[in-house]
C-alpha cells in the first residue's frame, strides 16, 4: 500500500511530473508521466500526462477525468471521443485504443 499524508494536498493542475518517452508510439515523439496520489482499497488514483503526439495502448479497467489539454481517443469499434477539460471517460481492461494527442493532455485516473 502507498503511504500518503492526510490529506492529500497535491495540486492536480501544476504538481510537476517526470516525463519519459511514451510506449507504442504511433507519430512525433509523445512523452508520458505518471504520479500515483494513492491507493483506496486497492484502487489505484493518479495523475496521468501525455504530451503531443500518437500513441497506441491496451487498456486497464479505469475511470478518468481530463484536467487539461486535448485530444482524442479512439477504440477499435470505431468509436472516438474527443477529450478536453471536465471530459470523464470509462476504458474497459483489454480495449485497444489510439490516443492522438494535440495539447497535452492531464488526467486524474482511478484503476
Amino acid at each position: 500500500m502507498i503511504e500518503m499524508p492526510n490529506p492529500v494536498t497535491s495540486d492536480v493542475f501544476t504538481l510537476p511530473l517526470d516525463h519519459e518517452p511514451a510506449g507504442q508510439v504511433v507519430e512525433g515523439e509523445p512523452r508520458t508521466a505518471t504520479h500515483v496520489l494513492g491507493e483506496i482499497n486497492g484502487t489505484e488514483v493518479g495523475i496521468w500526462e501525455l504530451t503531443e503526439g500518437v500513441v497506441r495502448d491496451t487498456e486497464v479497467e479505469e475511470i478518468f477525468v481530463v484536467l487539461t489539454g486535448s485530444g482524442r481517443v479512439a477504440f477499435e469499434d470505431g468509436t472516438t471521443i474527443h477529450l478536453s477539460p471536465g471530459r470523464c471517460v470509462r476504458l474497459r481492461e483489454g480495449q485497444r485504443t489510439v490516443w492522438t494527442i494535440t495539447e497535452t493532455l492531464r488526467k486524474i485516473y482511478i484503476a
